[in-house]
């Protein structure tokens, strides 16, 4: 709690303080204005009730005290005007203050970064910034001229010498069976021949018995 209070009133200054004050002043003749139109209002109230009971020499003094209460009354209000003129015044300067530090801060940075950035980089910048558009352009004049047929065809020929540089080489020998797939080709050769002999002999046996059928009989 203390140091809350502490950093908060670090951070009021002497011009705060002094608007802060003016303004309490403000406020102090505003009340004392006040009171002074009440006994402004009083007195005419007294004159009148005077003047009504044939009283003309109290109504003049009831008058009279009015006038000295209203002469007060101007006064106050000069010194009101006085007071709210000067404390914006002073809040009005207090912000060139704040804007005269921020111009002295961006001035201050401004230095900094043209430091940071000598004329002779600029020009280096722009010429090389020149020279990269000027080669681009001269990409896009090539590009958008249009070639002749030969041209067309060198480009071509170009094309497929490129192709077959990027196509892999072909084995001048066959390569090398390995012995699992050798075995299982063998396998089924054998398999087959296999197969055919005993559709073989079947039609061997059917023939025989269509000789010995008729024999039987």
């Amino acid at each position: 709690m203390g140091s809350s209070s502490s950093k908060t009133n670090s951070k009021i200054t002497a011009h705060d303080r002094a608007i802060l004050d003016l303004k309490v002043q403000q406020d102090k003749l505003k009340q004392y204005s006040r009171r002074l139109e009440l006994i402004v209002e009083r007195e005419l109230a007294l004159a009148k009730k005077h003047l009504a009971g044939g009283e003309k020499k109290k109504a003049l003094l009831a008058m009279r005290r009015k006038k000295f209460q209203e002469s007060l009354l101007e006064k106050t209000s000069m010194q009101m005007t006085n007071l709210s003129e000067l404390t914006s015044s002073i809040e009005f300067a207090m912000v060139e203050k704040q804007v005269f530090d921020g111009l002295a801060a961006g001035n201050q940075v401004l230095k900094e970064l043209q430091k940071e950035m000598s004329i002779a980089d600029v020009e280096k910048l722009m010429d090389e910034t020149a020279d990269s558009i000027a080669y681009q352009n001269e990409i896009d004049e090539l590009l958008s001229t249009r070639l002749s047929v030969a041209e067309e065809e060198d480009i071509e020929r170009e094309l497929d010498a490129l192709v077959e540089t990027m196509l892999p080489s072909v084995p001048e020998q066959a390569l090398p069976v390995p012995h699992a797939v050798a075995t299982t080709e063998q396998e089924q050769e054998a398999q087959e021949e296999s197969d055919s002999g005993k559709v073989a002999q079947k039609k061997k046996a059917g023939k025989q018995r269509a000789r010995n059928e008729p024999l039987l009989a």
